[in-house]
């Protein structure tokens, strides 16, 4: 039997979690037939489940995801939306760090491709995998503020670097400058063959290089990002308007 001093022995250790969970099990008759080493490897196991538990709740809320709930096995597989149920899965489990293939995925406006990438996104961090989430708009703002610093700027283009998994959503949907395009080119340029990007777009590549303010660094980017990548194309199917019907006719709904 541990005493209460065995006790915050091993809490000095910084094993609480462990402690914890062996002590009730050491004090539990019912575990009194089991060999010491598996009452000791079940606290162990305890121990390492939480601890994974907690990391994996850190790296959802570092990502800051726009829909913290979105889940792979949540995804609706209706006909015409063009996602395969047996890929999607393959992405619940993918190992980013091992594999820098870019994924696009487009669609027309209303396609889910915001909880698609989200429910990736969540499930990367599931898998322990650092992820970087933004809006294309919001980052473009973020880097035009963060040049007045050099050190804030310097600190994001490493954040986006270095993210096992970089999410840019709503991908050219507003413009961008020159500065801009300058510093995606950096991030993307250092990611390539390293680390993978998600890009979520209403629109194509062939777009992209119209609108991008210089045409050799557009080519460029656009280059990097549409070769070595998986193309994920939804169909035209509303998510966001059967969303709302299927509100209309629930009983709560009033207008």
């Amino acid at each position: 039997m541990l005493s209460s001093e065995d006790h915050q022995k091993i809490k000095e250790l910084r094993l609480t979690v462990f402690a914890d969970r062996f002590l009730e099990l050491v004090n539990d008759e019912v575990n009194d037939k089991m060999l010491p080493e598996e009452v000791f490897m079940q606290a162990v196991n305890h121990a390492l489940d939480t601890r994974r538990s907690t990391k994996v709740d850190k790296l959802i809320k570092q990502a800051q995801f726009p829909l913290p709930g979105a889940s792979i096995a949540e995804l609706h597989y209706l006909p015409g939306r063009k996602i395969d149920e047996a890929r999607m899965k393959r992405y619940a489990t993918h190992q980013w760090r091992a594999d820098p293939t870019n994924l696009l995925i487009i669609s027309p406006t209303g396609g889910g491709k915001t909880y698609i990438a989200c429910a990736i996104g969540i499930a990367a961090c599931h898998t322990e995998h650092s992820v970087f989430y933004t809006r294309m708009d919001a980052l473009a703002r973020k880097l035009l503020i963060a040049r007045s610093d050099s050190k804030v700027h310097d600190d994001l283009l490493t954040k986006l670097r270095e993210a096992d998994l970089l999410i840019l959503d709503d991908f050219l949907t507003v413009g961008i400058d020159q500065n801009i395009a300058s510093d995606l080119f950096g991030v993307l340029a250092d990611r390539e063959h390293r680390s993978p990007t998600v890009i979520v777009s209403q629109t194509d590549p062939a777009y992209w290089v119209q609108v991008l303010p210089d045409r050799v660094a557009g080519d460029s980017i656009v280059n990097r990002l549409a070769n070595n990548t998986r193309w994920l194309l939804l169909g035209d199917t509303d998510m966001r308007k059967l969303k709302h019907e299927k509100a209309r006719d629930s009983a709560e709904f009033w207008e």
